[in-house]
């Protein structure tokens, strides 16, 4: 009996090692919510931890809110301060499935969860690059949200200056794990 239960468990684990996950802690995130005529509103966040199952096309990703830079510590300090929320909301995840996965596959599409500010929001059939070079998993991708989705209230001092539909770029470079 217990030469079965140690094969079982160890038929598990195998199973569950057999994944073919790869890995980044330096992926790219960027958002942009400027308005023509106005100040660029745009900040990148180059340490986002990405992790993609190669087997089944699921990926999830992590920002750390207070990692994205602006060219302006003011606006920064604004965004963390009054819109983000980053003390009560220090992370953003991504989380989904990239449709048909295969590294072959260089243009398809992802549906996902987005968790900010406390709020979560679907994305569905947002377009996605899948490339390769030296046997790392290039991901790249952009989709739109609203501040509105995630109760983020722009105040009328600054609405004519900032939009309320916001670009999120991504890009992963990930290794196999």
């Amino acid at each position: 009996m217990k030469k079965l239960l140690l094969l079982f468990t160890v038929l598990c684990a195998t199973v569950s090692l057999a994944q073919t996950n790869y890995l980044t802690k330096t992926g790219e995130v960027t958002f942009e919510a400027s308005v023509p005529s106005f100040e660029e509103v745009k900040a990148t966040n180059k340490n986002t931890t990405a992790i993609l199952n190669a087997d089944n096309g699921e990926f999830a990703s992590l920002v750390l809110v207070k990692g994205f830079r602006f060219k302006n510590a003011l606006m920064e300090e604004h965004f963390n301060e009054n819109y983000a929320d980053s003390d009560d909301f220090p992370k953003a995840k991504l989380k989904g499935t990239i449709k048909n996965f295969s590294i072959n596959n260089s243009k398809t599409t992802f549906t996902a969860t987005l968790n900010f500010h406390g709020r979560k929001v679907t994305l569905k059939d947002q377009p996605i690059a899948i490339t390769t070079s030296n046997n790392d998993i290039l991901l790249s991708g952009e989709f739109m949200v609203n501040v509105n989705d995630f109760g983020i209230e722009i105040p009328s001092v600054v609405s004519k200056k900032l939009s309320k539909d916001v670009k999120v770029n991504f890009k992963f470079s990930l290794k196999k794990k």
